[in-house]
C-alpha cells in the first residue's frame, strides 16, 4: 500500500499536469484582468488556494505549486534516481525545489507597501494599499500617541466590536468597500459629525481595487450622553473625527493598514530629470536620512539603486508636486526569500550544464559507432 502511495505521489504524470494546470491559471488570470483588475485577479488564480469558476471549485496557483513540490520532493526519493550519471538531474531537480520553497517563503512572510514622505518631513511607517483599518488616536499624552486599530476584516462583518482597550463600543452599521458621500436629507439629533450632514452611498468596485474610496457608518454607545451616536467616516476623509470619552480626545480615522518601523526616513530633497523639451520624467530619485538608534545616515535613493534595510527594500516609485514642496513615493518590499531565485537558478544552469558535459562523451561514442 505504501509502495502504491509513493509510486503515485512521484509520478511524472502529475508533474507535467500541475506545469499544464499552471499555464491555464496563467491564460485566465491574464485575460481577467481586464475585468477585475490586476489585484483581484492575483488573489482568485495565483494567491489562493482554491479557484472557483462559477460553483466548480479547482485548484488555485498556491495548491497546484504545493502539489507540484510533493511530487518533485517523493521523485527525488526514488533511491534509482541517485547515480553519478543523472548528477546534472539531480543538480537541476535541488534548483527547481529550491525555487519552490522560496516562492513558499515569499507567498507566507512577504509584504508590500508604500511610503510617502514630503520634503523637511519624516515617516516611519509603511502603508497597504489594499487593507483598510479603523484607528482610534489617543492624543491627549504630548509626548506620543495611544493607537488601537481594528481590522477590516472586523469593519465588513457589521457587528458589535467590544475591547477593554477601547473606552466605549462600537456597532457596525455598513461598511463599503467603495462608497460615495451624499448630502442628508433626514437629519437626526442621533448623527454626530460628519454623518450630521452626509451619508454615504455605496458604489461598484473600481478594477483596480486601490483606487476605491471605502467607508463606514457606525454608532458609538457606552461612552458618554454627548458623544454616543452615530458616526461616519470615509478614506482620506479631510476633516478629522474627534471625541471626547473620559476626559480624553480621541481622533477617529478610516486609513490605509499601516506597518510600524523602528527607524525614520526623513525626505532632504527630491529631485527629477526631466526629458529635453518635455514635460515627462527621465529620472527621479530622493536624498533622505535614515534616522535609527539617534543615528543618522545620509543616503541617496534613485531608480535601480534601492535602498535595503532591515529585510525591507525601499524603491523610487513615483512623486507627487506641491507648490512649494514635492512629495516622494517610495515602493516598499519586504520579502525574505528575495535571494532564492537567484541562488536556484545558479544551481539549475549548473544543473543543466553538468548534464550536458556528462552527455558529450556518450554521444562522441554514438557517432563513432555509427560511422564504423
Amino acid at each position: 500500500m505504501i509502495k502504491k502511495i509513493f509510486y503515485l505521489l512521484s509520478s511524472p504524470k502529475i508533474f507535467l499536469c500541475t506545469m499544464f494546470w499552471l499555464m491555464i491559471l496563467v491564460v485566465l488570470g491574464t485575460l481577467a484582468q481586464a475585468d477585475i483588475g490586476l489585484y483581484e485577479s492575483q488573489q482568485k488564480y495565483f494567491s489562493s488556494w482554491i479557484a472557483w469558476f462559477k460553483f466548480i471549485p479547482t485548484p488555485g496557483g498556491r495548491l497546484t505549486l504545493l502539489v507540484m513540490f510533493i511530487n518533485l520532493l517523493f521523485f527525488m526519493f526514488d533511491p534509482l534516481f541517485w547515480s553519478f550519471k543523472k548528477i546534472g538531474v539531480v543538480t537541476t531537480h535541488l534548483g527547481v525545489l529550491l525555487l519552490l520553497v522560496g516562492g513558499g517563503i515569499t507567498a507566507w512572510f512577504s509584504s508590500e507597501g508604500m511610503m510617502t514622505i514630503e520634503e523637511e518631513s519624516s515617516s516611519n511607517y509603511v502603508f497597504n494599499l489594499y487593507k483598510k483599518e479603523l484607528a482610534i488616536v489617543d492624543m491627549s499624552n504630548n509626548n506620543y500617541d495611544e493607537v488601537v486599530v481594528i481590522s477590516d476584516k472586523l469593519l465588513a462583518r457589521e457587528d458589535i466590536i467590544e475591547d477593554s482597550s477601547i473606552p466605549f463600543s462600537i456597532e457596525i452599521i455598513d461598511y463599503f468597500t467603495n462608497c460615495e458621500i451624499k448630502e442628508r436629507v433626514n437629519t437626526s439629533l442621533e448623527y454626530k459629525g460628519l454623518a450630521k450632514r452626509f451619508e454615504l452611498s455605496e458604489l461598484k468596485d473600481e478594477q483596480e481595487i486601490e483606487t476605491n474610496r471605502p467607508g463606514i457608518t457606525f454608532r458609538i454607545f457606552n461612552s458618554n450622553q454627548e458623544t454616543d451616536g452615530i458616526y461616519a467616516l470615509f478614506l482620506q476623509q479631510n476633516v478629522p473625527q474627534t471625541i471626547n470619552v473620559n476626559d480624553k480626545v480621541l481622533n477617529l480615522a478610516l486609513r490605509r493598514e499601516r506597518t510600524y518601523l523602528s527607524f525614520d526616513l526623513e525626505l532632504i530633497d527630491f529631485k527629477k530629470d526631466m526629458h529635453p523639451g518635455t514635460e515627462i520624467a527621465k529620472s527621479f530619485s530622493s536624498k533622505i536620512n535614515l534616522h535609527e538608534d539617534g543615528i543618522k545616515r545620509p543616503i541617496l535613493i534613485q531608480m535601480n539603486e534601492p535602498l535595503r534595510h532591515q529585510n525591507y527594500t525601499f524603491y523610487q516609485s513615483s512623486y507627487r508636486e506641491g507648490l512649494d514642496r514635492d512629495t516622494t513615493i517610495l515602493s516598499v518590499v519586504k520579502n525574505y526569500g528575495r535571494l532564492f531565485p537567484y541562488i536556484s537558478s545558479i544551481i539549475m544552469s549548473f544543473g543543466l550544464l553538468l548534464h550536458i558535459i556528462l552527455k558529450v562523451p556518450r554521444l562522441f561514442k554514438e557517432r563513432k559507432k555509427a560511422a564504423l
